[in-house]
C-alpha cells in the first residue's frame, strides 16, 4: 500500500513558485478559445508555467455562445489543481458554493440481496490498515467462503460521508483522507477567469466567425467580430461540442464511444433550497439507477443539483424530464430544467498541429465518474510541460495523444463496467446494457480474470487491464455490485475461520471519524494548506 501514500505525499505539498527559466518559450502568443471552466482552467496553467509573463495567454470568449455550467462534480485530482497555484480552498469554495466530496455512493445499481448500494471511496492513509483485510476477503468471496466483503464496511471515507462530516481532520491527526469537491460550475468559471486576468491573463469578448489556415495547414488567425483578426502562434480549442479549431477547422477525425455508452442525454434541475441549510451536508455524490438511466444528486452549500443521465433511444426527453421530477418528488415543481445532447467520444489527435483541444472539444466520457474537469486539468498540464520542455515535435505530439488517448480508453472501460454489471432486468435499456458485448480487449481479460475466481490485483498493477484506476477502485466496483461467481446475494458456503477482526475494524474506524468536523462546521472555518512543520505528521 506505499502507492496510497506517496499519492498524499505529493498532493499535499505547500505550494511554492517554481523556478523562472530564462529560456525563450518555443512559442510566445497563445489564444484559449472558449471560456468557461475548461478555458479559464488551461489559462491559469499556462500563465503559470516557467515561462511567465513571457508567454502571452489570450482567453477569446464569444458573446454569443453560453456555458453548459452542469458539470459540480470532480476527482480529488482538483485539490492539486489549487494547490500548485497557490489558492485557498477558503478562498474559492465560498465563492463557488463549494462542498466537500469524500467519493460516491451508487444506488440501484445490483439488485442482487445485501448489494443494492455501495459506496466508492476516495483513497485515505487509513486504508493502510484495512485494504488488506477487504482484498483479502474479496478473494475468499470468490472462492465461495460466506465472509464480509462489501466495500463500505472497511473505509473511513465512507462513514464520514454517512455522517456528514468534512473529509479534512483535526490538525493533530496523523492521517490524511484524499477528498474531491462538489461545485457550481458556472461560479467556478467566473473565480477562474478572475484569477486569470489577475495573474495577467487577456480577455476578449468576441465572436469568431472563421478560421484561417496558413499553406501548411496549421491555423493562422481567427476572424472575430467587425473584421477584426487574431493572430496567434498557438491555439487551444475550448469551443466544447462545437469543436471550432480542433474538428471543423482542422477536420481532425472522431471516435465515437457511443456502441459502449449509450447514454447520450442529460437533464438537470435543482431541488428548492427551502431549509436546505438546515440539513446535514452529505459529502457525497449520489448516482442512482433510474428506468432508462440514472440521476445524480450534488449536494452544494446552498442547494442540491440534480441530473438524469439517460439514453435517447430508451425514453423521449419529456419522459426523462417527467420521471427525474418523479424521483425528487418535484413533479409540480415550477423549476424549469435544461436538457442537453452529449456526444461520447473522443478526437484521434487531441493536440493537432499548432492546436490544442481541452474539454469538451477533445471528448467526454459521461459524467458517471465525474472526470471532465480531470481531463482538463491533466491534458492542460501536459500542454504546459510540452511546452517548458522546447519540444513540438512530431514525436512529442504523438506521444501526447497517446497517453490521453490511453486515459479515455481506460476511462471508459472503468465507466463501462458500471453498466456492464448490472443486475437490472425492468427495462430494456439495462438488459442491453448488461448484454453489451462491445468491450475493449484489456476490459474483457479483467472481467474474465475476475469471473474465474482470480486475483485482478496482478494484472492491474503491470496495467494489462484497468488502466487509470486504482486496485481499490476496480474491487470496490465489483464486489460493490456483488459479483461474485456462483452465489446470489449474500449466499455462499461457509468454509474455514474468521481471519480478520471486523469488530476492530469498525472501532478504528469509528474512532477515526471523530476527529472530523461536522461538514458545516468545516465550511464556515475552512482551514488553511498544512504548512511544512505541520506536513511532518503526514509525512511518516
Amino acid at each position: 500500500m506505499a502507492d496510497v501514500a506517496t499519492v498524499f505525499n505529493e498532493n499535499i505539498t505547500p505550494y511554492a513558485p517554481g523556478p523562472r527559466t530564462e529560456a525563450e518559450p518555443p512559442v510566445k502568443r497563445i489564444v484559449v478559445v472558449g471560456g468557461g471552466t475548461a478555458g479559464w482552467m488551461a489559462a491559469l496553467l499556462l500563465a503559470n508555467s516557467d515561462y511567465g509573463p513571457r508567454l502571452q495567454v489570450t482567453v477569446l470568449e464569444s458573446p454569443q455562445v453560453g456555458i453548459i455550467g452542469v458539470g459540480e462534480g470532480s476527482t480529488p485530482w482538483l485539490r492539486g489543481f489549487f494547490d500548485g497555484l497557490g489558492i485557498e480552498e477558503s478562498e474559492w469554495m465560498p465563492a463557488c458554493n463549494a462542498t466537500y466530496k469524500a467519493g460516491i455512493r451508487f444506488d440501484g445499481w445490483s439488485t442482487k440481496p445485501g448489494y443494492e448500494s455501495y459506496f466508492h471511496p476516495f483513497a485515505s492513509m487509513l486504508d493502510n490498515m484495512t485494504m488488506t483485510q477487504f482484498i483479502d476477503n474479496v478473494h475468499r468471496r470468490l472462492e465461495g467462503e460466506d465472509v464480509e466483503a462489501h466495500p463500505d464496511r472497511y473505509f473511513i471515507a465512507n462513514r464520514l460521508a454517512s455522517k456528514g462530516l468534512g473529509p479534512r481532520p483535526r490538525h493533530d491527526f496523523p492521517f490524511d483522507v484524499w477528498y474531491a469537491y462538489h461545485f457550481d460550475s458556472t461560479m467556478l468559471g467566473a473565480f477562474l477567469g478572475k484569477k486569470a486576468v489577475e495573474r495577467g491573463v487577456r480577455h476578449l469578448t468576441r465572436h469568431v466567425h472563421d478560421v484561417r489556415l496558413n499553406e501548411q495547414g496549421d491555423i493562422a488567425a481567427l476572424q472575430l467580430d467587425g473584421d477584426e483578426t487574431l493572430e496567434a502562434d498557438f491555439f487551444v480549442d475550448c469551443t466544447g461540442f462545437a469543436s471550432l479549431l480542433i474538428g471543423k477547422a482542422l477536420k481532425t477525425p472522431y471516435v465515437s464511444f457511443a456502441e459502449n455508452l449509450f447514454n447520450d442525454a442529460a437533464v438537470a434541475m435543482p431541488s428548492p433550497a427551502d431549509g436546505y441549510r438546515e440539513r446535514p451536508l452529505m459529502g457525497e455524490t449520489v448516482s442512482t439507477a433510474l428506468r432508462h438511466g440514472w440521476i445524480w444528486k450534488i449536494p452544494l452549500a446552498h442547494r442540491q443539483g440534480n441530473g438524469y443521465v439517460y439514453s435517447t433511444a430508451h425514453c423521449s426527453p419529456d419522459e426523462a424530464e417527467t420521471e427525474m421530477r418523479k424521483h425528487l418528488g418535484l413533479l409540480d415543481d415550477p423549476t424549469p430544467a435544461r436538457h442537453l445532447r452529449m456526444r461520447v467520444g473522443r478526437v484521434t489527435k487531441h493536440w493537432n498541429r499548432n492546436c490544442v483541444a481541452i474539454g469538451l472539444s477533445q471528448g467526454f466520457i459521461e459524467p458517471l465518474e465525474a472526470t471532465a474537469l480531470l481531463f482538463v486539468q491533466r491534458t492542460a498540464s501536459m500542454l504546459v510541460k510540452a511546452l517548458e520542455q522546447g519540444d513540438l515535435s512530431e514525436h512529442a505530439q504523438d506521444a501526447f495523444n497517446d497517453a490521453i488517448n490511453d486515459r479515455f480508453e481506460g476511462t471508459r472501460d472503468y465507466v463501462v463496467t458500471h453498466y456492464k454489471t448490472n443486475t437490472r432486468t425492468d427495462t430494456d435499456y439495462w438488459r442491453a446494457n448488461a448484454a453489451n458485448i462491445n468491450l475493449s480487449q484489456p476490459l474483457q481479460r479483467l472481467l474474465r480474470t475476475w469471473l474465474s475466481s482470480r486475483p485482478i490485483a496482478g494484472g492491474l498493477q503491470q496495467g494489462s487491464y484497468g488502466r487509470g484506476y486504482p486496485v481499490m477502485s476496480w474491487y470496490c466496483l465489483l464486489a460493490g455490485v456483488g459479483l461474485f461467481p456462483g452465489m446470489r446475494g449474500t449466499e455462499a458456503t461457509s468454509r474455514g475461520k474468521l481471519r480478520h477482526n471486523l469488530a476492530a475494524i469498525d472501532n478504528l474506524l469509528e474512532r477515526s471519524a471523530a476527529n472530523f468536523p461536522e461538514h458545516r462546521a468545516l465550511l464556515a472555518n475552512i482551514p488553511p494548506r498544512p504548512t511544512e512543520s505541520s506536513l511532518q505528521l503526514y509525512l511518516w
